[in-house]
């Protein structure tokens, strides 16, 4: 029987200690000296990934027998999730380019399907396992696996080790300096980092001399039925789309192929990015960090790298190093936060009497909105499974305060269901954010749907790829084809009421109503829109707004002679006395 820490300070403690706190390597090294080594069960998660993985270099440093695992419990996924077939598919993927890495270190990947406390009590006794490990993540639903895990170990004698690797920093430490609480700001949060220092550098590598020292055993090797399922045997359907592909393995390509562009790297803006580029004008490395095939901290590190070789560069929060620590940010405020998916029972966020309406949700969720600018994002995200940040404004902002006033938690569902990249988090926050629900103030701004995607591709070549039925109309009428004579019309194969829908709402009329709507909810409940709300105003938006600014060309509907600005553009006051773009209902 190996000796445990446990008898210096008492099992429970023991057990505590190990799985609320995070240790460094030289701290891990120091502690395995009291113990006999393990057989560990490493149960991977979200961290698909074998660079910078402390809790698994931590497992193999202790141990001298190791199973890694992947649990494949789809009740545990679908009650806590909504996942689409392009998700399973990146999921599998990743899945199965994990256990093909930890082959070529003489090693393999355990993949079983089923309840996952039933699957781990079962293989913890099979494998005589006396330590189970697994990354630290802040979601509900992974705290309470943990504290099952932990009541599992007091059970049955094994000790559970869970470190950091997700994020940054250790939320709890952020929470801590911040007086226990979430900084609500990103101006307040980058404060608290600034006296915490840099985030930890990445851990070791882990080599094949580690899997040398500690075996998996011969004769455990993955058989038929620990194999990485194909999705039908999931009954998913296989994803049709090849843009992106999951796994370490591609994920490590494309943060190579990015980082070659230093000069891009470094001049990086995202506001200034293109939203209907045929081919992603920002980095797309978002899914590899969802599912943990790519470490922030080696980004994040990499970035420094290139910053300090550069004369000059963008900051956060619009460089990419400012992306990742607003990715932090939310999971901190995240992981504070009761209710942060939701809008009933959420402290930060507005509560809003949105419309109910599934028929016009149906609409812009399966791109029927008779907004071609609208429709063709929609269907990018249906059939890729990404689109660019300032596409998710913009059909956000159309779902919510812009156009139909339905809830941000169902945009957010639709979107959980079909980014490859949803995230907890970052999903919930961003919709918060987009409509105007928390952490974003400017609400004014509301994206037009017709002159937006415009701006950067006048000829209409995204409309043209993602709504082929509009592909033959001239550019000066491919954004507002309603407005088309109807010989143009015939001459493009394209009856607008018949072939593509007209537009289910008069943008001018809705947006110009829900702006007096959300004027009174934030006047009536302004204590809580403070409480997410810097002073000054946000250099993000700022840069945004530079960004809306910069083109002045004239709306085909609207008098050239007149002056006119969008309603991005317009405070409160300023809507009674300015038009807003017009949308002609026909």
């Amino acid at each position: 029987m190996h000796i445990h820490i446990a008898e210096l300070k008492g099992f429970a403690s023991s057990l505590h200690v190990w799985r609320t706190c995070t240790h460094s390597t030289e701290d891990l090294q120091e502690l395995t000296t009291f113990t006999m080594p393990h057989r560990t069960i490493h149960i991977f998660r979200k961290g698909l990934r074998l660079h910078d993985n402390p809790t698994l270099l931590a497992a193999l440093e202790s141990s001298d027998v190791i199973f890694p695992l992947y649990i494949l419990d789809k009740n545990f996924i679908t009650s806590n999730t909504n996942v689409g077939s392009n998700r399973w598919n990146f999921l599998l993927q990743s899945i199965e380019d994990l256990h093909c890495n930890l082959q070529k270190l003489n090693s393999c990947l355990f993949v079983i399907k089923g309840d996952y406390k039933q699957v781990l009590r079962d293989y913890v006794q099979k494998w005589n396992i006396t330590q189970v490990t697994v990354d630290h993540e802040i979601e509900p639903y992974y705290r309470d696996m943990d504290e099952n895990i932990t009541a599992m170990g007091q059970e049955l004698g094994f000790q559970f080790l869970s470190l950091v690797s997700h994020t940054l920093y250790d939320i709890r430490r952020i929470i801590t300096e911040n007086g226990g609480r979430a900084p609500l700001t990103y101006k307040r949060f980058l404060h608290i980092l600034s006296r915490l220092g840099d985030p930890e550098p990445p851990s070791r590598e882990i080599t094949e001399e580690h899997f040398m020292k500690c075996t998996t055993p011969a004769d455990a090797f993955v058989t038929e039925e620990h194999r990485v399922p194909l999705p039908e045997d999931l009954d998913v359907p296989r994803s049709k789309s090849t843009n992106w592909i999951g796994g370490e393995s591609q994920g490590l390509r494309r943060l190579e192929q990015h980082l070659e562009k230093q000069g891009w790297v470094s001049q990086f803006k995202k506001p200034q990015t293109i939203p209907n580029s045929l081919l992603p004008s920002t980095t797309g490395l978002s899914p590899y960090f969802s599912v943990g095939c790519l470490s922030v901290r080696v980004f994040f590190q990499k970035l420094s790298t290139i910053y300090a070789q550069a004369k000059n560069h963008s900051l956060p929060p619009v460089s990419l190093q400012g992306q990742l620590l607003w990715r932090e940010f939310f999971y901190t405020v995240a992981s504070y936060t009761p209710n942060f998916t939701k809008m009933a029972g959420n402290p930060i966020c507005l509560q809003i009497d949105w419309y109910k309406d599934e028929d016009k949700l149906n609409k812009w969720t399966k791109a029927q909105t008779g907004f071609p600018w609208i429709d063709a994002i929609m269907t990018q995200l249906r059939e890729e499974g990404w689109i660019h940040h300032l596409a998710r404004h913009a059909v956000a902002c159309f779902l919510t305060r812009g156009d139909l006033w339905i809830s941000w938690e169902e945009g957010m569902k639709v979107f959980e269901e079909l980014l490859l990249d949803a995230d907890y988090s970052i999903n919930a926050g961003n919709w918060m954010w987009l409509s105007a629900s928390a952490f974003f103030h400017h609400y004014t701004r509301i994206f037009c749907p017709v002159r937006f995607g415009k701006r950067t591709d006048p000829d209409g070549n995204y409309i043209r790829k993602y709504l082929p039925v509009l592909k033959d109309f001239p550019a000066k009428y491919i954004y507002d084809p309603w407005t088309a004579p109807e010989d143009i019309q015939k001459q493009a194969k394209c009856i607008i009421g018949q072939d593509y829908p007209f537009p289910m709402v008069d943008h001018k009329v809705v947006s110009e109503h829900n702006l007096q709507l959300m004027k009174l909810v934030r006047e009536q409940q302004h204590k809580t829109a403070d409480l997410t709300q810097d002073a000054a105003d946000d250099p993000m938006e700022m840069d945004i707004k530079e960004y809306f600014r910069k083109d002045k060309e004239p709306n085909s509907m609207e008098n050239p002679n007149k002056k006119r600005r969008c309603a991005e553009d317009m405070n409160v006051e300023q809507v009674k006395t300015h038009e807003l773009c017009k949308v002609k209902v026909c």
